[in-house]
């Protein structure tokens, strides 16, 4: 049987080597359902090359556009933002690659979890603002959820057959980005050019910076937290400047799996969209022989606050990571705007936190008003 993925968010970086993947194995995927906001010329392109059965442009002034250049295809084109939902409703696929980036991932996501679509999850975003209610969601409706991140697909994989096993801890590891080592007074100069050249992964614009800035770790943090039903105290943050070791997961009697491979997203996600059975590949292998060491130092929050920030979201919970996640969104977009300093996002996400309400047991309908709450609060502060 041929699984069909729905992609969510198909031109972005996960989307496209997603895409690779599927390519590699016409005989175990086909794609199913491709999605884009903007980038309607690449969304075409992919859909000439790959023949969904569905595509959406969540923009509608690209959707005559895309209509037009499939009109000889048999392929539906539906356009806008509701249009994600509704095609995420529908039963053509088997499983959803949740790939949209950020915060406009959640609704389409919680939406194929009620239609029980298994999920395999690259948008961290989604269980950062609303990690308890799409968890329960999953959990009710029996829907797997299968990690892409490469830190969470490392635990995940660690897990398997440890079912009764309980974890003492785990470590998500982190490269430490462009900038490791670095203090302050050189990073009050970075341009955004700097902080998108990421030494080890290939990624988009929004995560090369929250890798730079070490928010993406913060945000794998609460990603974590929800994914593996664990307490804050049990996820620790380790740099390993190599990237070969993706994660670790210590048990109660002290011992410790990790999972090493390449620095290759297209691992875990054909391993996401494969689960349970992995699949022969042509990838490079990694060698041993050509690493001398592996090293790990703690994280310098002093100098990146960001991941400070995360931490204390995390322990604090309720709608503060939502806050948040909305102020980077805002701040990351001003910043490669060139509108706001390397130094100035982390001033702008934490001024944010600080002024909006907290809600300690918000439901849906809280993360959705602190979110618009906070990014308004951002945008005034950047005076975007």
């Amino acid at each position: 049987m041929i699984k069909k993925i729905a992609i969510f968010g198909s031109t972005g970086s996960i989307g496209s080597q997603a895409l690779e993947v599927i390519k590699a194995h016409p005989d175990k995927f086909s794609a199913e359902v491709l999605t884009a906001h903007k980038n309607y010329e690449l969304l075409i392109e992919q859909a000439l090359a790959f023949n969904p059965n569905i595509v959406v442009i969540s923009d509608e002034r690209k959707y005559n556009a895309v209509k037009e250049a499939l009109a000889k295809t048999d392929i539906k084109v539906f356009g806008g933002e509701d249009a994600l939902e509704e095609v995420a409703a529908m039963n053509c696929y088997d499983l959803m690659l949740a790939a949209i980036v950020g915060f406009a991932g959640l609704k389409p996501t919680l939406k194929a979890i009620e239609n029980k679509k298994t999920i395999a999850l690259a948008n961290k975003e989604t269980l950062v603002v609303a990690g308890d209610i799409v968890m329960e969601k999953a959990v009710k409706n029996r829907v797997p959820i299968i990690p892409v991140d490469s830190e969470h697909s490392a635990i995940f994989q660690c897990l398997m057959g440890e079912t009764r096993n309980r974890i003492e801890k785990i470590y998500l590891t982190a490269s430490g980005g462009p900038f490791i080592g670095r203090k302050p007074n050189f990073l009050v100069n970075v341009k955004k050019e700097h902080a998108l050249q990421h030494p080890n992964w290939t990624m988009g614009a929004k995560i090369s910076v929250d890798s730079a800035t070490l928010m993406n770790k913060g945000l794998e943090m609460i990603e974590a937290r929800w994914l593996f039903n664990l307490k804050p105290e049990q996820i620790e943050v380790l740099v390993h400047p190599q990237s070969a070791i993706h994660s670790m997961v210590q048990f109660e009697d002290g011992s410790i799996k990790a999972q090493i491979g390449l620095a290759d997203m297209k691992l875990p996600i054909q391993y996401a969209l494969a689960f349970p059975t992995r699949i022969k590949n042509d990838y490079p292998r990694f060698n041993f022989k050509k690493i001398s060491s592996f090293t790990f130092e703690e994280p310098d929050l002093k100098t990146f606050r960001n991941l400070a920030l995360a931490m204390e979201a995390l322990e604090k919970g309720g709608n503060l990571p939502c806050v948040m996640n909305a102020a980077n969104e805002i701040a990351v977009f001003a910043f490669l705007k060139n509108r706001v300093g390397f130094l100035e996002m982390t001033d702008i996400v934490e001024k944010v936190m600080s002024e909006v309400p907290f809600i300690e047991k918000p439901v849906l309908s809280d993360y959705f008003e602190s979110d618009a709450e906070a990014r308004t609060l951002a945008a005034d502060i950047i005076k975007l």
